[in-house]
């Protein structure tokens, strides 16, 4: 098995990259064209880790990964989040006048709103971010921009045309740390985070009785997605994250609970939670 390689989507310099270097610094980081890769490089002994973007606060669920997960054989062992910061990306010889054409990531595009109307740009959705600036680097023409992190900028020889073009300050993507084998803390752990997938059948109330015995039990929900699976649409699938041990009183007593209702119930990972969550919830 390969060691200290930290597999990611995307090319060299995308926010997941950036995300694997300071998780793991001094790692060598493997760029995987999709989801379902980065999870393979794991899985084939390629990489150790793979850095897996679930979530971000502006836009949402990152889509593919709450399907892929759950078959995906591989454990949430941390989570990290990465503050985004924009940087509008032209070639060594371009000034901002000269700009034309933006060319980002579908998500990243979304996050750019105001730049883009302001300045009347028009908007070239690519690959990835880092796809992009290797774009626009090859075409070396001033009037095409990149949308991306100054990481890529470094990477690809492109010119900071200006820096923080992103909506808002707020913007944070989450990341999941997937790896072959589970990493449990010990129940006594102060802070714990627990990510499950259940199914349940749609049927009146279902969810209702599936979520009281959290509420009951004092377990706080910090994530709840749902969807379809299977193209079934008799039964739901969700994605959950939750404050505490499989293992503790409380949540113990939830997800007992939770059994007597659902179809499947599947634990993806037990970690120790980010440093950043303290700042969510303290912040202001």
């Amino acid at each position: 098995m390969a060691q200290h390689i930290i597999a990611f989507q995307g090319k060299p310099g995308a926010y997941s990259d950036l995300a694997c270097r300071k998780v793991k610094p001094g790692w060598k980081t493997l760029p995987c064209h999709s989801f379902a890769e980065t999870i393979q490089a794991v899985h084939e002994g390629r990489a150790e880790l793979a850095m897996l973007a679930c979530e971000n606060s502006l836009v949402g669920r990152v889509p593919d990964i709450h399907l892929l997960l759950p078959d995906a054989g591989l454990f949430i062992v941390g989570e990290h989040f990465e503050r985004i910061e924009h940087c509008l990306l032209g070639v060594p010889q371009a000034e901002f006048e000269q700009v034309k054409r933006v060319h980002t990531h579908a998500v990243a595009m979304d996050q750019i709103r105001t730049l883009i109307r302001t300045h009347h740009f028009t908007p070239v959705v690519e690959f990835d971010t880092a796809g992009a600036a290797e774009l626009v680097a090859q075409w070396n023409n001033p009037e095409d921009a990149a949308v991306a992190s100054e990481l890529a900028a470094e990477l690809y020889g492109l010119k900071i045309l200006r820096h923080h073009v992103e909506d808002s300050a707020d913007n944070v993507t989450r990341f999941y740390i997937a790896s072959r084998t589970a990493e449990r803390p010990s129940p006594e752990t102060p802070q714990v985070m627990t990510t499950l997938v259940f199914s349940i059948e749609n049927k009146a109330g279902s969810l209702y009785k599936v979520l009281g015995g959290f509420a009951v039990h004092g377990v706080n929900m910090t994530r709840l997605e749902s969807y379809m699976s299977g193209g079934n649409f008799a039964a739901t699938r969700f994605l959950m994250d939750v404050e505490g041990h499989p293992e503790s009183f409380a949540l113990g007593k939830a997800l007992s609970e939770l059994r007597a209702f659902t179809q499947e119930i599947t634990i993806l990972g037990v970690y120790v939670p980010s440093p950043f969550r303290h700042h969510i919830t303290t912040k202001g």
